[in-house]
C-alpha cells in the first residue's frame, strides 16, 4: 500500500476591523451626561454655598466691598444670634412637628390609596389621578383662605394642627402617586402566595408588601417633609403665634439686618439638607438602584 502524503493546506481567516465608533459615541454621551449633571449640581449648590459662607461670616466681613467668594474672618455670632432671637426656637420646634405630622397623616391617608390604585382597576381611574393633581394645580392661597376661615371657626387656627392640615392637603397627591407606583413594582405573587399560606389579604398586605415597598415609603416622606419645611405662604395665612420657621424668617425680614437674613436662609435650609442626606440611599431604592 503506498501513502499519500498531501500538503497541509492552511487557510487564513482575515478577520475584519474592530468598529470602535459605537464605543466612542457612546463614551462622548456619558461624557456630556456627567458635565450636564456637574453643571447643574453647580448651579444649585452654589447658592447654597454663598448661604452658609455668609452665615459664618462676621458682619465686618458681611459689610466688606467687594466681597470676596471666601470671607475674611468667621464668626458664629450671627448664628447664635438668630436663634437666641424671640420666637426662633419655638418655631423651628413647629416646624419640625408639623413636618413629621404630615409626613405621617400623608402616608396613613396616601399609602392606601396608592395601594388601591396599583392593584385594583375600576371606572375613573385615570380622571381619578388626574383629579388628585388638581391640587398642586391651585395656588396655595386659593387654599390657604378657605382653610383659614373653616379653622377659625373650628377653633384650631393658630396652631400645629392647621399648619399640618394645609401641608398634607398639599402633599397628598404627591404621596398618592408615588405610593402607587412603588406598589406596582412589588410583584402580585407574592402577595397571593402569602394569600395562599393562610393570610387574609390585610395581612399579606402589612406582612408582605410593605416591608418591600418600605424603602419606597421613606422616600416619598422626604419629598413630603421637604414640602412641608419650606412651605410658606399657607403657614404665615393659617397662623399668628405660633408660626413655622420659614413663616418666622419671612415676617421679620422687613425690619431684619443682612446677617439676620443670611442666618436664617441658612437655617431653612440646614435641616433639610440633613434630612436628604440620611434618606438618600431610600430615594435611590425607589428607583431600582442601589448606591454603593
Amino acid at each position: 500500500m503506498s501513502t499519500e502524503t498531501r500538503p497541509a493546506e492552511t487557510t487564513e481567516r482575515t478577520l475584519p476591523p474592530v468598529d470602535t465608533a459605537p464605543l466612542r459615541r457612546r463614551r462622548r454621551q456619558a461624557a456630556w451626561v456627567q458635565a450636564a449633571c456637574v453643571a447643574v449640581t453647580l448651579f444649585m449648590a452654589l447658592p447654597i454655598v454663598l448661604i452658609g459662607l455668609s452665615a459664618i461670616s462676621s458682619r465686618a466681613a458681611l459689610a466688606e466691598f467687594p466681597k470676596p467668594f471666601l470671607p475674611s474672618e468667621y464668626s458664629f455670632d450671627t448664628l447664635l444670634a438668630f436663634f437666641e432671637a424671640t420666637g426662633t426656637v419655638p418655631a423651628l420646634g413647629n416646624s419640625v412637628l408639623a413636618g413629621i405630622y404630615t409626613v405621617f397623616w400623608s402616608l396613613v391617608v396616601g399609602a392606601p390609596a396608592g395601594y388601591a390604585l396599583a392593584r385594583h382597576a375600576f371606572r375613573g381611574k385615570d380622571a381619578y389621578q388626574v383629579f388628585i393633581l388638581l391640587v398642586r394645580a391651585l395656588p396655595i392661597v386659593v387654599l390657604s383662605v378657605p382653610l383659614a376661615t373653616m379653622f377659625l371657626r373650628l377653633d384650631v387656627y393658630d396652631t400645629v394642627f392647621a399648619v399640618t392640615l394645609v401641608h398634607t392637603t398639599l402633599a397628598l397627591p404627591t404621596t398618592v402617586l408615588i405610593t402607587a407606583s412603588i406598589f406596582v413594582s412589588v410583584p402580585t405573587d407574592l402577595e397571593e402566595a402569602a394569600q395562599v399560606f393562610g393570610c387574609t389579604r390585610w395581612q399579606a398586605a402589612r406582612k408582605v408588601v410593605v416591608p418591600l415597598a418600605l424603602p419606597g415609603l421613606a422616600a416619598s416622606s422626604i419629598f413630603t417633609f421637604v414640602l412641608s419645611w419650606n412651605e410658606i405662604l399657607g403657614a404665615t395665612v393659617v397662623t399668628l403665634g405660633h408660626r413655622t420657621l420659614p413663616a418666622q424668617v419671612l415676617t421679620a425680614l422687613d425690619e431684619a439686618s443682612t446677617a439676620y437674613r443670611f442666618a436664617g436662609g441658612f437655617a431653612l435650609i440646614l435641616p433639610a439638607l440633613v434630612f436628604i442626606a440620611v434618606m438618600r440611599r431610600y430615594l435611590v431604592n425607589m428607583w431600582g438602584t442601589t448606591l454603593r
